[in-house]
């Protein structure tokens, strides 16, 4: 397991409903894998960074965080 850092994108996505809402997206800086949460808040970040490694298009474990600026 090793400990991956992934940009944080704020961005927005069309939801369900077809409106236009703020998101956040973490993309891996090693393979480019991106994933994405409705909202802004860590919560959302968090969420991203925990999907990422349920979704990882590689089969490994790895410990995601955000990138530092």
């Amino acid at each position: 397991m090793a400990r991956i850092e992934c940009e944080i994108v704020y961005d927005e996505e069309e939801n369900d409903n077809g409106y236009m809402t703020e998101c956040v997206r973490a993309i891996c800086t090693e393979c480019k894998h991106e994933t994405m949460s409705f909202g802004t808040s860590e919560a959302s970040v968090k969420r991203c960074l925990a999907v990422m490694r349920e979704e990882c298009p590689e089969g490994q474990s790895n410990f995601y965080v955000a990138e530092e600026e």
